[in-house]
């Protein structure tokens, strides 16, 4: 059980990464499949598996478009050791029960995958929560452009963040951006907004307490 209890309609900071610090994702196809799980696990009915639930999505059995949420998805990014993820929590216990179903789901993808058993990520989720709104913008820069922060890119196309979905380049059905968009002029505006404060995010990122050291 979880020391600290997650509160229904709040927004949480949630973050992960691999044990020992390992890669926990290695090719396109890992980065897919735990984005699938993020937009299929999202549900208040039971996911047993991915297979499953695509085929009675195929079959129509399913009606995905009556289906509750357990969280709003805000913001996220992957990067190759760890991800982040910016999640507001719908339903009782709704970030704990996603989380379980997509690292559970995940890790056992991943071991079948590369013939490895045990553990992939470290321990359980880490949360914050996150109490205002200056802080919920700072932190959708921080988690929409965190692969920059940590240096693996330099530009605004890394495909495995909702930053995408932010500038108009992609429109996914993963995020729910209209809370931190709607507080700007236009999508360009909150560009400018990533991109000011990211690069003071990377200027400062051995004193960010945010960051997974």
């Amino acid at each position: 059980m979880r020391k600290d209890v997650l509160t229904k309609h709040e927004y949480y900071h949630v973050y992960n990464r691999g044990v020992e610090k390992r890669n926990v994702f290695l090719c396109d196809k890992d980065y897919l499949r735990f984005l699938e799980s993020m937009k299929e696990f999202n549900s208040t009915k039971p996911v047993y598996s991915l297979y499953l639930h695509n085929e009675l999505k195929r079959k129509g059995v399913l009606d995905v478009g009556r289906l509750r949420k357990l969280v709003e998805v805000i913001c996220y990014c992957l990067n190759p050791n760890h991800f982040h993820l910016i999640l507001k929590q719908v339903e009782e216990n709704g970030i704990s029960e996603f989380m379980k179903r997509l690292g559970g789901g995940y890790t056992k993808y991943f071991n079948h995958h590369y013939k490895r058993s045990g553990v992939l990520f470290q321990g359980k989720f880490k949360s914050v929560r996150i109490k205002t709104n200056s802080h919920l913008l700072y932190l959708s820069a921080y988690v929409n452009k965190n692969y920059f922060i940590h240096g693996y890119g330099d530009d605004f196309d890394w495909p495995y963040s909702s930053l995408l979905d932010y500038t108009g380049k992609r429109h996914g059905r993963i995020c729910d951006t209209s809370v931190i968009l709607n507080q700007f002029e236009n999508k360009n505006e909150y560009r400018e907004f990533i991109k000011e404060n990211s690069l003071y995010m990377k200027e400062k990122k051995e004193d960010e307490k945010y960051l997974l050291e």
